[in-house]
């Protein structure tokens, strides 16, 4: 029973981790259209914030959680100004290529200002504590991690239900022209939205740099994949679909750790593929997207 506890509470860790990176994805998404694969390096420039203030001497854990999450806010919006804004009424490859082009870009500069090997980082630490319950083991970080993203997805709903900016978001999300007719500047909705995009990969930046104790150029790449894979599964665009596919993926991943027999564990990855794919044969759309009839192709 323990270890099925475990298990479970491994699941709906990296599943809320994914769930947060796959949200910043959809928001952007819903707007612009724009598959971010640079929100990876948003994750990278939060964590080497903190890695470059526990050098200074911030010494911190609550203060490093601040500055991942506004630096990385502020990263965002800063990309969204320099990168994506020229080419927002490009077409859809345009900047699929400038999310790929500054992701390339940002981590070489990690690589020259900073290093290519992983740097350690102990500010956060404390985050990683073991907590025992009897004869039941568990992880204070996996904890902080579902709590946290509860807290962060609860609190973009009531953002998004309650504020101006983040009714627009929605509006936005169904039809950018009429917001735009309606008299709302679109530089300040899709800022809004890349702010919000960042925070969450701050939020995320930090529990990987808890868990890993280091930093490293290609930090996110990796995690931004999987949450790419989140918001297929749940249907792209949709936030609650970016959320379950988050959770979903997240238990996919850790049934296969415990099916595969010792030795196997390298074919997580792929399996984990082959289901997604399986599972968008029989809804393509994703669990909450919405099937749109594209017509016949020529061939």
């Amino acid at each position: 029973m323990d270890y099925l506890l475990q298990q479970l509470l491994n699941a709906l860790a990296f599943g809320a981790e994914y769930a947060l990176v796959a949200l910043g994805l959809a928001i952007v998404f819903s707007i612009m259209g724009l598959v971010n694969f640079a929100h990876g390096q948003i994750i990278g420039v939060a964590a080497y914030s903190v890695y470059l203030a526990a050098l200074l001497g911030l010494t911190s854990p609550f203060g490093a959680i601040i500055l991942a999450v506004l630096v990385a806010a502020i990263a965002a919006v800063l990309l969204e100004r320099i990168a994506f804004r020229p080419v927002r009424y490009a077409p859809t490859t345009t900047g699929l290529l400038t999310a790929f082009g500054v992701s390339i870009i940002v981590q070489g500069l990690f690589q020259l200002l900073v290093s290519a090997r992983p740097q350690p980082v102990t500010v956060l630490n404390d985050l990683n504590q073991m907590w025992f319950l009897g004869s039941f083991a568990v992880s204070s970080l996996q904890v902080l991690e579902l709590l946290v993203a509860i807290i962060a997805m609860t609190s973009l709903i009531w953002y998004l239900s309650r504020t101006t900016i983040g009714l627009a978001i929605r509006a936005a999300s169904r039809d950018f022209t009429t917001v735009r007719l309606m008299g709302i500047r679109a530089g300040r909705v899709v800022a809004a939205a890349f702010a919000i995009s960042g925070a969450l990969a701050g939020v995320a930046a930090v529990f990987i740099v808890a868990r890993r104790g280091s930093v490293t150029p290609d930090l996110g790449f990796g995690l931004v994949l999987k949450a790419f894979v989140a918001c297929v599964i749940g249907g792209f665009g949709s936030l609650p679909g970016a959320a379950v596919g988050g959770l979903l993926l997240g238990f996919i991943e850790v049934a296969l750790l415990v099916a595969l027999p010792e030795g196997y564990g390298d074919l997580k990855d792929a399996l984990t593929f082959v289901l997604v794919t399986v599972l968008l044969v029989f809804r393509p759309e994703g669990l909450f997207g919405k099937r749109v009839e594209l017509g016949d192709k020529e061939i």
